[in-house]
């Protein structure tokens, strides 16, 4: 099949592009407002983006609470959405009126972070402490504003748990790390295998 996304002439009962574009990891992005108050959000729209120095970023549809509360304050942390945590995850999707504590809402912990202000998850086996780059608005082909946003932050602190370090290396079918997928569906990370780079 071929259709074209401006038409959105797929036929199908759901747009297919999410469940094309996956899996996704999820960018569990905690900030706090202006005003202190603490905020926590999963975003699928979510990646590094390069390594030296270490840049992420999440794409918010909507200016909503993580994107500006970001913008005010300069910080945020991507904490590790995974899989005993998913319930959590999930409840902190909820849309909720502003100032409402997403972490009392799922129940669950926050941990001190070592160089930004912003809050971590406690039971989040990894959490990368970003301070914001910039936000971008992003633009249509015809230069036509669109309504989501992208906010790009360098990762300054690394929590790592050490239960998830085996022989040096993170293994991640230790807290099997949560992916997005199209429509309603998740995925988790249980098994991986190795190839290396072929020598020409």
């Amino acid at each position: 099949m071929f259709y074209e996304p401006a038409k959105n002439n797929h036929g199908l009962p759901h747009n297919p592009f999410k469940a094309i574009v996956a899996p996704r990891p999820i960018g569990w992005i905690s900030t706090l407002d202006a005003d202190g108050k603490p905020n926590l959000a999963p975003y699928s729209f979510f990646n590094c983006v390069c390594d030296t120095p270490p840049i992420v970023m999440f794409s918010s549809s909507n200016y909503k609470d993580s994107a500006a509360n970001v913008d005010a304050t300069g910080e945020f942390v991507c904490n590790m959405a995974s899989f005993d945590l998913k319930d959590e995850m999930n409840q902190s999707s909820a849309a909720v009126p502003h100032g409402t504590s997403e972490f009392d809402l799922a129940g669950l912990e926050m941990a001190q972070s070592e160089l930004v202000k912003a809050p971590r998850v406690a039971r989040a086996v990894t959490a990368l402490e970003c301070k914001h780059l910039q936000t971008v608005r992003m633009k249509d082909l015809d230069g036509a504003d669109t309504n989501s946003w992208v906010v790009f932050g360098q990762v300054v602190g690394v929590h790592i748990d050490d239960q998830v370090i085996v022989d040096g290396l993170v293994d991640v079918t230790r807290y099997k790390p949560l992916s997005r997928l199209g429509y309603m569906d998740y995925a988790a990370v249980t098994e991986v295998f190795q190839m290396g780079r072929p020598k020409v």
